[in-house]
């Protein structure tokens, strides 16, 4: 029985449900289904009671309940008292991040790391999150900023910030989708963007969140066309050119540090159907002391 086995179950039992435990594990259903399964035959009892209204412990249940929470409670208590004897960190941090990362995410950890650990100099690189899972797994980076959550026991992960992702227009596009719904476009519905081009990116840098987005606009009766350029389409000049015209659209945050030329409009997507990602993740056998605190300084951010 591994440790990752006993905080699924964890999760499962105190969310009362598969569903609400794979949002919480930021994992997917079929996954935390698979995890439970696996522990009820290597166990030879049922585990979960499972019912329309979720799923509840059973007897024996509760007992592995009980012994799982102490069980990571001794490990972590473990984990504490060896990071006291871990390296202090020092010298070169290096750290991949994504185009369009939210300044109020990494700035204000970089500047805390700097003020615990002035030995520490970070260098970042702009990659995507397939280039960084690979530099990650080759030893080429100390930290990831990914769009997707690693999978693996290679990799530890903790969720950053969470971004509303609303769309650009031109100006003129906002305007007459203002005019058609009667009101002052406090929001864009995605399926009034039908019949526009989407400025997307290539699945190869993020394959899990390009499904993710795809499915989610082919749900919404939207056609899409062929995938972005590599490298180009998350480029904010490439997005401000593609949509100027009017005939396409671009996802985008709420907030970059390029400001918006004039005419291009950005606007909030009615219902958020659209929410971005952004995990941490590091080797998992890492015991630098300046890589926790800069993981730890990350925080989490909801953005929109």
């Amino acid at each position: 029985m591994e440790l990752r086995e006993m905080r699924t179950f964890i999760a499962v039992v105190e969310a009362g449900g598969l569903s609400a435990a794979a949002r919480r594990l930021h994992l997917s259903q079929p996954a935390v289904s698979q995890t439970v399964a696996a522990l009820e035959r290597e166990l030879g009892v049922p585990l979960l009671v499972r019912g329309r209204e979720g799923a509840r412990a059973t007897d024996a249940g509760m007992t592995l309940l009980a012994e799982a929470r102490a069980v990571l409670a001794r490990h972590d208590r473990a984990v504490a008292a060896v990071a006291g004897h871990a390296a202090p960190g020092g010298g070169l941090l290096r750290i991949g991040i994504p185009i369009e990362l939210p300044d109020e995410v990494l700035l204000p950890a970089i500047a805390e790391l700097a003020r615990t650990c002035p030995g520490t100099t970070v260098r970042a690189r702009h990659l995507s999150t397939a280039d960084q899972h690979t530099a990650l797994l080759a030893g080429e980076l100390e930290m990831g900023l990914l769009r997707e959550r690693p999978a693996g026991p290679a990799l530890d992960a903790a969720l950053v910030v969470e971004e509303l992702l609303g769309v650009l227009l031109s100006a003129r596009r906002t305007a007459e989708l203002a005019a058609a719904e009667g009101q002052e476009a406090p929001g864009v519905r995605l399926d009034a963007l039908a019949g526009l081009d989407w400025v997307g990116f290539p699945r190869s840098g993020s394959p899990a969140w390009y499904d993710e987005v795809t499915a989610v606009l082919r749900s919404h009766g939207l056609d899409l066309g062929p995938e972005g350029a590599h490298g180009q389409a998350g480029i904010p000049h490439v997005k401000f050119a593609a949509v100027g015209g009017g005939r396409a659209f671009a996802l985008a945050p709420p907030e970059w540090s390029q400001p918006l030329p004039e005419f291009v409009r950005w606007s909030p997507l009615v219902g958020h159907p659209l929410v971005r990602r952004t995990w941490a993740a590091w080797p998992a056998e890492a015991t630098r002391r300046d890589l926790g605190l800069l993981v730890t300084a990350l925080g989490q951010h909801v953005l929109g």
